[in-house]
């Protein structure tokens, strides 16, 4: 779903907010330009991967699979970042992305995009697997696909219960890995899973 986006009204709002706080942005020169700052982090950043279509990405940044190639494929410590919809603070971490190709290889840039792509929208975190997962099933016809995303939350880390060390992991699994069998044993032996 395409996005109207009204950058005026969003630092109106971002003023209003600093001003709700008991900050002047017209006064206090450091505070001069925020506005226009945050709404460019959010618009060209943070939530940059709220129109992408996962379908013709994929479809650009793929080729063929070669008859008879057989195995899997994994790409670690995809650095990622996403932002908390509950308290719009950011969650910073990694995630792991394995497929049983079929008929189509992916590139390694195009996964990375897609993880990126669903990371960077107003999402929980068991959603961003959830998503990468289906679409490389749905869109790139892996047999089977696996999404491994682990987070620090810094809603968890800087405020509320403070909990420094606090790691989130979540596993999605899509196609061929969610019944028993070779290629769930496979991609669960190959990410040490029971």
């Amino acid at each position: 779903m395409k996005r109207k986006q009204d950058l005026d009204r969003a630092k109106r709002g971002i003023d209003e907010f600093l001003r709700g706080l008991g900050f002047d942005p017209e006064a206090e020169p450091e505070l001069a330009r925020t506005s226009e700052r945050v709404v460019g982090a959010w618009t060209q950043d943070l939530l940059s991967g709220e129109n992408m279509d996962d379908a013709s990405m994929l479809q650009k940044g793929s080729s063929p699979a070669r008859p008879g190639e057989k195995g899997i494929v994994v790409l670690r410590n995809l650095s990622t970042v996403t932002v908390c919809p509950h308290h719009l603070m950011p969650a910073i971490g990694q995630a792991t992305v394995m497929y049983i190709p079929d008929q189509r290889i992916a590139g390694l840039g195009a996964i990375a995009r897609l993880v990126d792509g669903h990371a960077r929208r107003l999402v929980l975190q068991e959603e961003i697997g959830d998503r990468v997962a289906n679409a490389l099933v749905d869109h790139l016809g892996a047999r089977g696909a696996l999404c491994r995303i682990s987070l620090v939350h810094t809603c968890l880390v800087a405020r509320g219960e403070r909990k420094h060390d606090a790691r989130v992991d979540t596993v999605a699994i899509a196609g061929s890995l969610t019944r028993p069998g070779p290629d769930r044993e496979l991609a669960m032996a190959e990410l040490h899973l029971p």
